[in-house]
């Protein structure tokens, strides 16, 4: 009976071993799993916000009275009032020199005749397609458009959002088209697949290849939660026992 005894304890010992190396495995590649992530995140958040505010840019060469002349226009769609002058829903469409397709609105842009560098902008929407065929919105209440200094101020309730799933939201945000910078000095809230990004400031410079946040960053991911192994049933079997 000693020899059986024996026998059952070195099997028993045996597959709690092989059940311990297999839990021990599956927690190794849990975490491979979730640094690469944290990885590709590090990489995606940048992308996304940078290539989002890339398409602020191309609204801020969106200056409807610039293109009058070029185009026909509906006069019903044009208002006056004393020295200002309303373009109600100017929509503008077409490629990106990479042959991406965009598209811009506003509700509304006006310009004054005694200061015509300056054009608001209300309610701005813009769409444009990414080099991965996956898409960009962007929305925004208002929009000063300088364009002598070739400067756009955005406020109140900047929305970015991606076809992936990806947000960002802002409450201000400055674009220079010259130095080909754009700067936040107000909270940006990142919204990830699996977590969320904040920050209290952020710049984008050199044409959106570096993405900087400044400030109070905080990084939460939530981990997937894995499904069950076949080798975790047994090992629970085993422990009860």
């Amino acid at each position: 009976m000693t020899g059986v005894s024996g026998i059952s304890e070195h099997m028993l010992y045996s597959v709690q071993g092989q059940n311990y190396q297999a839990a021990a495995d599956a927690r190794y590649a849990r975490a491979r799993r979730h640094s690469r992530r944290v990885r590709q995140l590090r990489l995606a958040v940048p992308v996304m916000v940078a290539a989002a505010m890339l398409t602020i840019v191309g609204i801020s060469l969106f200056n409807p009275f610039r293109i009058l002349s070029k185009l026909p226009i509906d006069i019903g769609k044009l208002g006056v009032s004393g020295t200002k002058i309303t373009m109600n829903s100017p929509h503008l469409a077409g490629f990106t020199p990479d042959n991406r397709p965009y598209e811009l609105w506003a509700k509304s842009a006006v310009q004054d005749v005694t200061n015509p560098n300056n054009v608001e902008l209300n309610e701005l929407r813009a769409k444009v397609q990414m080099e991965d065929k996956t898409g960009i919105t962007m929305d925004a209440q208002t929009g000063l458009f300088d364009t002598k200094t070739q400067l756009l101020d955005l406020k109140n309730n900047i929305f970015l959002q991606s076809t992936t799933g990806y947000e960002a939201r802002l409450t201000q945000a400055t674009v220079d088209i010259g130095g080909g910078t754009v700067t936040s000095d107000q909270p940006v809230a990142v919204k990830l697949l699996n977590g969320t990004l904040d920050a209290n400031r952020l710049k984008i410079s050199e044409n959106g290849a570096l993405v900087r946040f400044d400030g109070g960053v905080s990084m939460i991911l939530i981990p997937d939660q894995p499904a069950p192994t076949d080798n975790q049933a047994p090992a629970r079997d085993a422990a009860a026992k």
